[in-house]
């Protein structure tokens, strides 16, 4: 179901691009769907037990772990990926996402995250464990792309094609 929304999110990036999926998990689907359309991909995520079955099934990618609330490795990408993850945090911890987003974008960065639809927080459930969900209002996630040099180059909220999703697709303005 993201398969359209990568393939935009990869239009935007060079031929063989490297990418950082922020909150990758176990890097599946999405992880592999970057790997088999060349992308040299970067994994971070807190839970040791989904990194071990990324490095088990996805080897050729790398895989850290860490708290992306202090992502700081030191490196660009041409490509940003946050799908499902970011929602997870308090509204000020997304908020603080955007600087690591920059810090870590090369000239031209596809940046592409998923949020709610509206302000707010929601508390869900995933295997029977309790998961918290926030999001900005809609007009703030623009105004943080736009501070920190980001195009918005499509969106889309709940997308009836994807599983209800909102997503966020920008691009890095050109810096002079």
């Amino acid at each position: 179901m993201e398969r359209q929304w990568l393939d935009k999110f990869l239009e935007l990036q060079p031929d063989t691009p490297s990418v950082l999926d922020i909150g990758s998990g176990s890097g599946e689907p999405i992880g592999r769907y970057l790997l088999e359309c060349g992308c040299s991909l970067t994994g971070v995520d807190t839970c040791p037990e989904l990194l071990e079955i990324a490095r088990d099934s996805l080897p050729s990618a790398t895989w850290i772990s860490v708290d992306m609330r202090g992502l700081d490795l030191r490196t660009q990408f041409h490509g940003l990926l946050a799908w499902n993850s970011t929602f997870h945090l308090t509204p000020d911890d997304q908020r603080r996402m955007f600087p690591i987003f920059r810090q870590h974008a090369a000239p031209g960065t596809a940046l592409m995250f998923t949020s709610g639809p509206a302000c707010g927080e929601a508390m869900g459930e995933f295997e029977g464990e309790a998961l918290y969900h926030s999001s900005l209002d809609p007009s703030e996630y623009q105004e943080l792309l736009d501070q920190h040099g980001f195009e918005l180059m499509d969106h889309i909220i709940e997308d009836q094609n994807c599983n209800e999703q909102t997503v966020w697709l920008a691009q890095l303005r050109d810096v002079d």
